[in-house]
């Protein structure tokens, strides 16, 4: 894809994009269909759902930035940040949150949530490792040239994750609870650090 197509296809999705109060109300609203975003709608993919709600409204009322990352938000430019989810993913409900409260410091960052199964020709300009991995953040200046990227996890969870893929005999129930119980411990403290490091890059 030419970078001339894979621009509008950029500015289209965020265009279509939602903010974050839409997003969360498009969750519940699917949610009392026993529907979940995408096209996959099994009893699965709503149970992750409706868990990944009761997690965002968790960190919606915990999350508090520290003063350091408070300011460096403050001093940003005008940007677009665009965030490619899905409501099934458990790793987005534990980052998602985070990701709207930084952008809330500052009326010059427009935040908006894109589907990634809707958009499948921006998702494979972010893919991780060849993967489609959610949640990624794409920070872009105002004509949506790319300044900075985030995702899918903190490094963290994402070493785990890697590592579990070399695992063939590995207990999946079990791991993804390992990944929820690291971040119920870690408490935003990691992606907080990434974020202070990631926006020093950002001129």
């Amino acid at each position: 894809m030419s970078e001339n197509i894979t621009q509008s296809k950029k500015v289209e999705a965020f265009s279509k994009g939602i903010d974050y109060s839409t997003y969360r109300s498009l969750i519940k609203s699917l949610l009392t269909e026993n529907k979940t975003t995408g096209s996959n709608h099994s009893e699965a993919m709503i149970a992750y759902t409706k868990m990944n709600d009761q997690r965002m409204s968790r960190w919606d009322k915990k999350i508090n930035l520290d003063s350091e990352l408070s300011k460096a938000i403050s001093e940003l430019p005008k940007m677009n940040w665009m965030v490619i989810t899905e409501a099934w993913c458990g790793d987005a409900a534990q980052n998602i949150p985070f990701i709207a409260k930084l952008a809330s410091e500052n009326p010059k960052i427009d935040l908006r949530f894109i589907m990634r199964d809707e958009h499948p020709e921006v998702m494979d300009e972010y893919l991780t490792n060849g993967a489609r991995s959610i949640p990624i953040l794409v920070m872009t200046d105002e004509n949506f040239n790319d300044l900075a990227i985030w995702g899918p996890r903190p490094a963290p969870v994402q070493k785990m994750v890697m590592e579990a893929k070399e695992k063939p005999d590995l207990d999946q129930p079990k791991f993804i609870e390992s990944i929820h119980k690291w971040y119920a411990v870690d408490k935003n403290q990691t992606i907080s650090n990434e974020f202070k490091q990631l926006l020093k890059t950002i001129k």
